[in-house]
């Protein structure tokens, strides 16, 4: 099976999860409805997503037993909307503003970052240090280190930081310093180094 199966359908059921939570807890307060909508909706367009310009690293084939580990891992994921609404959490406004803006820049940042590559390689091989890979080599993992975060502040609670804790620390770090590695065979991948930051932007 091709490790994307795994991904897609956590991406794709977490909308029916915080749907499910807020019936059996009863709660549709506001806190539970905006994250519903800001997840919700990214799983939804994740999948839109992978039908436009899917990303090559999900297409892996792996075993049906990693399959099932990595969705298991996913469930991560949704600890956070599993607090904000058994704790019946209520979110105050600067936190749902902050929230709505960290979740609408990250997936500008991801989705965009993701298609400029998808269609740049499609084109043309080679080094991408234009656009969105300008000024930081990772502005993928940047856009969706900032929507999982908007994600966790609704909870007002660190244990909604889990997931992302857990991701950033296990697949984003590793997963970038491969990159690099990868990226090092480029005679120009020294000097873009130099004007590029790992994961925030080298705007100076």
């Amino acid at each position: 099976m091709k490790l994307k199966y795994a991904v897609n359908l956590h991406k794709g059921l977490t909308g029916a999860v915080v749907v499910a939570l807020m019936f059996y807890y009863d709660n549709f307060s506001l806190g539970p409805l905006v994250y519903l909508a800001l997840h919700g909706t990214y799983g939804m367009m994740w999948l839109l997503k992978d039908r436009l310009f899917p990303d090559k690293q999900w297409e892996e084939i792996v075993s049906p037993g990693y399959g099932v580990f990595a969705f298991g891992a996913l469930l991560l994921y949704w600890i956070a909307p599993f607090i904000l609404i058994s704790r019946s959490i209520e979110p105050t406004p600067t936190v749902i503003a902050l929230s709505v803006t960290l979740t609408v820049f990250g997936t500008m940042l991801h989705f965009g970052s993701d298609a400029q590559k998808y269609f740049t390689l499609k084109y043309k091989s080679g080094l991408i240090t234009e656009g969105f890979f300008k000024h930081c080599r990772n502005t993928n993992y940047l856009g969706e280190f900032l929507i999982y975060t908007g994600f966790a502040l609704l909870t007002m609670n660190w244990i909604g930081f889990i997931g992302i804790g857990a991701f950033m620390v296990g697949a984003f770090i590793p997963n970038m310093i491969r990159k690099d590695k990868s990226l090092s065979r480029y005679s120009e991948f020294a000097e873009y180094k130099k004007t590029s930051g790992f994961f925030f932007p080298r705007i100076f």
